[in-house]
C-alpha cells in the first residue's frame, strides 16, 4: 500500500508541472521571466520551487557577474552572508539541455551533485558546462529552464562594473544588483 501511495504521489506531482511552469524574478533592474523544464528535470524544478515557495530568494543578490559568460545569484543576502540551504540534490545535467545563452541552471561545488539553491543565467552558449559522462569532470551543470522575457534585464546585470565585495575577490557587482523576490506566475 506505502508504495502504491508513493508512486500515485509521484505521478501527481509530475502531472503538476507538465506544462512547465513559468516564474518571474523580480530584480533591482526589472524582470526576467523563465520557463523552467519540469518534464527534462524534475528534481531540479522541484527543488527550485520549493525555495521559491518559501520565499528563499527574497532580498537575496547577484553576487556573481561575469561577462561573456554568466550571472549568479540565490544564495546571499544584502550583507553577503551565505543562507542556510536544504540538502544538495543530485545532478540531472544528462538531460539533454544545454548551457546556451538564456538558459538557467544550478550552480554547484567541484562536486557534481552539490547543487542547493543556487543558480546562474548563462550569458553566452558556454558548451563546456554541458554533461559530458558521469565522471568528476565530465557531469556539467543541470539547465533546468529558459529565459522567455527579460533577457534585457539580464544583459543589463551582465553589463554592471564589478570588483571585489564581502567574500569575494572579484566579480561582485559594484552596486547591488537585488532579486526582490522569485514567484510563480499565470501563463
Amino acid at each position: 500500500m506505502k508504495t502504491l501511495l508513493a508512486i500515485t504521489s509521484l505521478f501527481f506531482s509530475l502531472q503538476c508541472w507538465a506544462d512547465n511552469p513559468v516564474v518571474r524574478i523580480e530584480t533591482s533592474l526589472g524582470n526576467i521571466d523563465l520557463e523552467l523544464s519540469a518534464s527534462q528535470a524534475p528534481n531540479t524544478v522541484n527543488n527550485f520551487l520549493s525555495y521559491v515557495k518559501k520565499d528563499f530568494y527574497n532580498n537575496t543578490i547577484f553576487h556573481r557577474v561575469i561577462k561573456d559568460f554568466m550571472i549568479q545569484g540565490g544564495g546571499f543576502t544584502r550583507d553577503y552572508q551565505q543562507k542556510d540551504t536544504l540538502p544538495p540534490i543530485a545532478n540531472e545535467a544528462n538531460n539533454g539541455l544545454k548551457n546556451t545563452r538564456g538558459t538557467i541552471a544550478m550552480a554547484r561545488t567541484n562536486m557534481p551533485h552539490s547543487a542547493t539553491a543556487q543558480f546562474f543565467i548563462n550569458t553566452k552558449d558556454n558548451h563546456f558546462l554541458n554533461f559530458k559522462n558521469k565522471s568528476m569532470r565530465g557531469w556539467g551543470y543541470t539547465v533546468f529552464g529558459k529565459v522567455i522575457s527579460g533577457m534585457e534585464t539580464v544583459d543589463r546585470i551582465e553589463a554592471t562594473k564589478t570588483a571585489a565585495a564581502g567574500p569575494f575577490t572579484r566579480d561582485a557587482p559594484t552596486s547591488q544588483i537585488i532579486i526582490e523576490r522569485i514567484r510563480l506566475i499565470e501563463r
